[in-house]
């Protein structure tokens, strides 16, 4: 039987923009994602950078369609892909996904934002979109681990500026919500995942432990919300499901394994759309 979220559960998401839901994923399904991710030359060679405020480097890796390898396989899998529908109400489809490989001793950090911020500008009409966030190590406060403002998302869309290669919630006005709404550390165990809304409020700080922090996020949007113009993330796709069983019996083929994959998305740039233009800005 497919995966499926109680009532109460889907109200929570609904009252504080996030969902929290332990051990979605078993050990041995996360330990193949975590050796397929660190062996695999391609998601490594498609990795970009992208500064903060301060100049320190993420190393992230995007693409924008499920291709077929593991990375695949756990974005349409009913586990994920159920929820997802659940939330939006309506048929999901894959926006993208991304891999946060946020190394040991790692200086940089991600500023307050919103995802809807800069996904607006992709032609969006509406934040009916959710993001799945598998914790593919531990995320703990001295990792990095997410930060969130519960029911943020109630704020609706706010202006972004550029920080660095990042968008983030212009200065004045977080300093105003800090001063009225706590943050909120979103501590978890490997095989945990996090559901939050796009215009949830988050950032998370730099690693400054021994240990790696990567994730793997998973991004819908609902068939409904179709953009209206073509940006660097697709338009509706129909998406494939497959069983939850699917993951431990297709192995560790990674983007590696695959012939040809032409979905990456390797520019900061791109990451980096905003509501607030700097001057001479020639971004599109």
């Amino acid at each position: 039987m497919s995966f499926s979220l109680l009532p109460d559960q889907v109200d929570q998401y609904r009252a504080t923009g996030y969902l929290l839901l332990q051990s979605h994923f078993t050990q041995d399904e996360i330990d193949l994602l975590r050796s397929t991710a660190q062996t695999d030359e391609q998601l490594h060679s498609h990795a970009f950078q992208k500064l903060d405020g301060r100049g320190n480097p993420i190393r992230l890796s995007v693409w924008n369609h499920p291709g077929d390898n593991l990375y695949g396989v756990f974005s349409r899998c009913d586990r994920v892909v159920g929820v997802a529908e659940q939330i939006l109400e309506d048929e999901p489809y894959h926006y993208h996904s991304k891999m946060i490989l946020k190394d040991s001793q790692a200086e940089g950090a991600w500023e307050w934002h919103q995802d809807y911020g800069y996904w607006y500008h992709n032609g969006l009409l509406e934040p009916r979109l959710t993001s799945c966030f598998i914790a593919i190590d531990a995320a703990t406060r001295e990792n990095g681990c997410l930060q969130v403002i519960p029911s943020s998302h109630k704020m609706g869309r706010l202006d972004h500026q550029q920080t660095g290669q990042q968008a983030a919630v212009e200065q004045d006005r977080m300093d105003a919500i800090l001063k009225l709404y706590s943050p909120r550390e979103i501590l978890m165990q490997s095989g945990d995942v996090l559901f939050f809304h796009p215009n949830l409020l988050h950032r998370s700080n730099s690693n400054r432990s021994t240990q790696p922090r990567w994730a793997m996020i998973c991004c819908y949007n609902a068939r409904t919300n179709n953009p209206f113009k073509v940006s660097h993330h697709p338009c509706y796709t129909p998406l494939a499901r497959l069983p939850d069983s699917s993951i431990l019996s297709f192995g560790s083929r990674g983007f590696s394994g695959e012939a040809t994959n032409n979905s990456w998305v390797q520019n900061a740039t791109h990451q980096a759309a905003r509501t607030t233009k700097v001057s001479g800005d020639s971004e599109k």
